[in-house]
C-alpha cells in the first residue's frame, strides 16, 4: 500500500502494482532531463496543465526509480498502465505534490 505520508503513490504497471516515490535521487535525475530551468518551474508548469506526454513519462519513470524499479524509459514506452496516459498523468501531478507539501 502506497503511504502518502513518505511522499508515495501507487500505480499499476503490467498487471503488478508498483509503488512510486520522488526521492531526492529520483528528483535528481527527474531535474536532470527536464526543459526547464528548475524544478520548481517543471512543477509550475504541469500543474498549469502545460506538460507533455513526455514530461508524464519522465516523472513516471523517476517515482518508479524511486519506488525501487529497475526498468528505463524503453520499458515505460512499451507497459500496459492501467487507467492509460490519464492516470499516469494524475499519478505524476500526485507525485509531484507529495514531493513538496505534507498531506493533510
Amino acid at each position: 500500500m502506497a503511504n502518502p505520508f513518505q511522499g508515495e503513490v501507487a500505480l499499476t504497471l503490467n498487471d503488478e502494482r508498483r509503488v512510486l516515490k520522488l526521492t531526492l535521487g529520483a528528483l535528481a535525475e527527474l531535474e536532470a532531463g527536464l526543459q526547464t530551468d528548475t524544478l520548481v518551474a517543471f512543477v509550475e508548469r504541469y500543474e498549469a496543465g502545460k506538460f507533455s506526454s513526455a514530461d508524464v513519462v519522465r516523472v513516471v519513470v523517476a517515482g518508479l526509480r524511486g519506488g525501487g524499479w529497475q526498468g528505463g524509459y524503453d520499458d515505460i514506452l512499451t507497459a500496459d498502465i492501467t487507467g492509460g496516459p490519464l492516470e499516469a498523468a494524475r499519478v505524476g501531478a500526485a507525485l509531484l505534490a507529495r514531493a513538496f507539501t505534507v498531506p493533510s
